[in-house]
């Protein structure tokens, strides 16, 4: 009986605690200022999903979330066990995979938000 007790205790604690992060996410300054996406969109949205255990949502969201985390984690994982050397180039080889990743899917979100907008002005001069 306790067990069960504690067990709902964590899992309505740990329901707040989404429900407040969802209320609570920071403004990207970026979209406010230009009103376009930057290239990290939806990463808060897409953690929480994860955190609620949605892992199609998540990568809906915002695709490089999920490898973003493991690199942040190789990161505090070298911080304290100095897997990389000086002469090793893994965090570098890594920082540079991740940013392709979150650039392709940047790209592939302008693509898909702005594609309707076919005709350039100067094809619209010519109407």
């Amino acid at each position: 009986m306790l067990f069960k007790y504690i067990h709902l205790q964590i899992f309505c604690s740990q329901w707040g605690f989404i429900h407040w992060l969802q209320n609570h996410l920071l403004p990207c300054p970026f979209k406010y200022l230009t009103g376009v996406d930057c290239p990290g969109c939806g990463f808060q949205r897409a953690i929480v999903a994860l955190l609620q255990g949605d892992l199609h949502k998540s990568f809906a969201l915002y695709p490089p979330a999920i490898p973003l985390l493991f690199f942040f984690a190789y990161g505090i994982a070298d911080s304290y066990f100095k897997l990389d050397t000086p002469k090793s180039t893994i965090k570098k080889t890594l920082f540079m995979i991740m940013g392709s990743i979150v650039l392709v899917s940047y790209g592939i979100k302008l693509w898909e938000l702005y594609g309707h907008y076919k005709t350039s002005a100067w094809a619209m001069m010519w109407l």
